[in-house]
């Protein structure tokens, strides 16, 4: 903490050990306090009122009454619910030009509802609330330049538009691998792999597709005639010729 703000003259903490209380508030209370912070309003906001029993002085309650809701559709009286169990903690705050400081301790937590005399009306403020979120507010627009060139979709909107049945029904493209391949004869194509492992003595069956363009199961059903496949060592994962043929290709070679 210290070497970030450390430009900024370090951490305040000159109220670092003022009592201050956290409280968890409605969603209405907080727009209200916010949009009254934001006024010129000097007058208080609410008031907390402390009933305590001299018989039981530990048995306190805590209510809060707002002010100023005789024109706010808002209720007026909320119920603290104080905890006493908590993680210790404290309240920060930091400046626009980034000056952190220590505002208080957290002595108190609260939760804040509506007080039962006023709990049926907060249960009408939260339906109301619901049914306005519900409401969907479109509108019609008719657009006076009716051309095409402004009907188009532009860039990057293609992908939204869903497409119809006859764009569904399109092909997708064919990969190269998907190409059907005709046969060729076998003995022709015996002949092309012999002279393909004079070239070189190590292929893999991939390499092999390519450069006969023949189908893949076709070309396994001869290499398992000629060749031995290499399940390890070096050529691992390729094909060569057996050495019966190996020698007679030799011989033809020589000859």
């Amino acid at each position: 903490m210290e070497d970030d703000h450390s430009s900024n003259g370090g951490l305040e903490t000159g109220k670092a050990d003022r009592s201050v209380w956290l409280m968890k508030c409605p969603v209405v209370v907080a727009k209200s306090w916010k949009s009254h912070a934001s006024s010129s309003d000097p007058q208080p906001v609410a008031k907390v009122v402390l009933s305590l029993d001299p018989l039981h002085p530990d048995d306190m309650e805590f209510t809060m009454e707002m002010a100023n809701t005789e024109t706010l559709n808002r209720p007026k009286s909320y119920s603290l619910n104080m905890f006493k169990d908590f993680v210790p903690m404290s309240v920060m705050s930091e400046t626009s030009q980034g000056k952190v400081a220590v505002e208080g301790k957290v002595e108190h937590k609260f939760d804040m509802k509506p007080h039962n005399e006023n709990i049926e009306e907060y249960g009408r403020l939260c339906r109301e609330r619901t049914t306005k979120s519900m409401v969907k507010n479109r509108q019609i627009q008719v657009i006076d330049n009716d051309h095409g060139v402004h009907m188009r979709p532009m860039p990057g909107m293609v992908g939204l538009i869903s497409s119809n049945s006859k764009d569904k029904k399109k092909a997708a493209p064919v990969k190269q691998s998907d190409v059907k391949r005709t046969r060729r004869d076998r003995g022709e194509l015996e002949d092309i792999m012999f002279k393909l492992f004079e070239r070189q003595p190590n292929w893999a069956l991939k390499q092999l597709v390519q450069e006969t363009d023949q189908p893949a199961q076709f070309l396994k059903e001869i290499l398992n005639e000629l060749c031995v496949y290499n399940k390890r060592g070096t050529h691992q994962g390729t094909y060569e010729l057996k050495p019966e043929y190996k020698k007679t290709n030799e011989d033809a070679g020589g000859e």
